[in-house]
C-alpha cells in the first residue's frame, strides 16, 4: 500500500517517517500526475491559504478533490484541516474554502500564535483507552460540526480529532510524537478503500 504526503508545506518528513514505521510506502506528493496509484493522502500544516493556491496553480486542488468525490481518503492536519473544511473563518471574517468535503466551520489559529503551542493529552473513542499526547501549533479550532461529522477527540469537551466517511482531520499534529495510532488509524482507511478499489470489475 502507498499513502501520499502532500509536499509543499509543513512536517513532510515527520509523517513520511510514521507511515514508514507502519510499513506503508510514502511518497511526496506535488503534481496531480503523483495521486496516481496512492490509496490516501496525508496533508500537514503550513499556512492554509499558501498551500491551497500553490495546490490550485499546479492543478492538484481539482485533481484531489476529484478524487475525494470517489473515496478517495485524506487526512488534514493543522492546515490541512482548513483545506478540507467546507466553512473556514479568519481575523476578518470568512475565508476562501478549497477542498472542502468536511462538513465542519473552522476558525484559523484559533488556540493562538506560535509562542502559545502547546502540548496535551486527549483521549481518542476509536482507539485504545490510553490518551494520545498531542501537539498544538497556531491550531485551528473547530467551532461547529454537522451531523455526518463524527468526533473522535476533544479537548476540554471541544473537538480537535474528527471524521466524516473516508475524511479524517485533526487541529494538532499526530506526526511530532512517536504515537503511532492515529496515522494507523487513517491507515486503516486507505487499506479498506484500496480493498474496495481492486475489488471492482474491471472496465
Amino acid at each position: 500500500m502507498r499513502i501520499g504526503v502532500l509536499a509543499i508545506q509543513g512536517d513532510v518528513r515527520e509523517h513520511r517517517r510514521h507511515l514508514e514505521r507502519l510499513g506503508v510506502a510514502a511518497l511526496e506528493v506535488r503534481r496531480p500526475a503523483e495521486l496516481s496509484g496512492l490509496a490516501g493522502l496525508i496533508m500537514p500544516g503550513g499556512e492554509s491559504s499558501t498551500i491551497g493556491m500553490l495546490m490550485t496553480e499546479s492543478g492538484l486542488l481539482d485533481a484531489l478533490h476529484a478524487k475525494m468525490a470517489e473515496g478517495f481518503p485524506v487526512y488534514g492536519t493543522c492546515a490541512g484541516m482548513i483545506l478540507l473544511a467546507n466553512h473556514v473563518q479568519g481575523a476578518r471574517g470568512a475565508s476562501p474554502t478549497w477542498l472542502g468535503g468536511l462538513d465542519v466551520t473552522v476558525a484559523r489559529n484559533a488556540y493562538g500564535r506560535q509562542v502559545q503551542s502547546f502540548e496535551a493529552d486527549i483521549s481518542v473513542s476509536a482507539l485504545a483507552p490510553e490518551p494520545v499526547h498531542v501537539v498544538f501549533i497556531r491550531a485551528p479550532r473547530i467551532l461547529s460540526a454537522g451531523s455526518a461529522v463524527r468526533v473522535l477527540g476533544e479537548l476540554d469537551g471541544e473537538p480537535v480529532l474528527v471524521e466524516q466517511g473516508t475524511i479524517l482531520a485533526s487541529s494538532f499534529h499526530p506526526e511530532l510524537t512517536d504515537d503511532l495510532r492515529i496515522h494507523r488509524y487513517f491507515a486503516a482507511k486507505a487499506l479498506r478503500f484500496q480493498e474496495e478499489v481492486a475489488a471492482q470489475p474491471a472496465r
